[in-house]
């Protein structure tokens, strides 16, 4: 049986986009309250009957959230244009040698708006 797992995680953080232009609203230093769904897929192990403990995906998330938490995002190494796309991919980067089955990294920053990384 394939399926997809989710487990999300939140944190508070500043940001200033440096690439928008001149007078943007984004270029401003201001902050989110994001949340980050992390997706795994895989085949479920029949014997277990599960793919993977939700506990082994919020293990490999905290180290994350701990650094991005009330933190302002461009002081992070990799992060210095902190856009959605760009933190998707920094996220992804660091996860998937912990979750071999990762499948996609989302990124809301706002409740309207979110980007789907993964990572092919």
């Amino acid at each position: 049986m394939q399926v997809r797992l989710t487990r999300t995680f939140t944190f508070e953080a500043a940001h200033a986009l440096p690439t928008f232009p001149d007078g943007h609203k984004c270029r401003r230093l201001h902050g989110h309250s994001y949340s980050v769904e992390v997706v795994v897929e895989g085949e479920v192990d029949p014997e277990r009957g599960y793919l993977i403990d939700y506990g082994d995906i919020k293990a490999a998330c905290t180290p994350l959230r701990d650094r991005l938490d009330h933190y302002h995002l461009n002081e992070i190494e990799g992060l210095e244009n902190p856009t959605s796309e760009n933190l998707a991919r920094w996220i992804w980067e660091r996860l998937v040698e912990r979750l071999p089955l990762l499948h996609a990294v989302i990124v809301q920053e706002t409740c309207t708006s979110a980007c789907e990384y993964r990572g092919r």
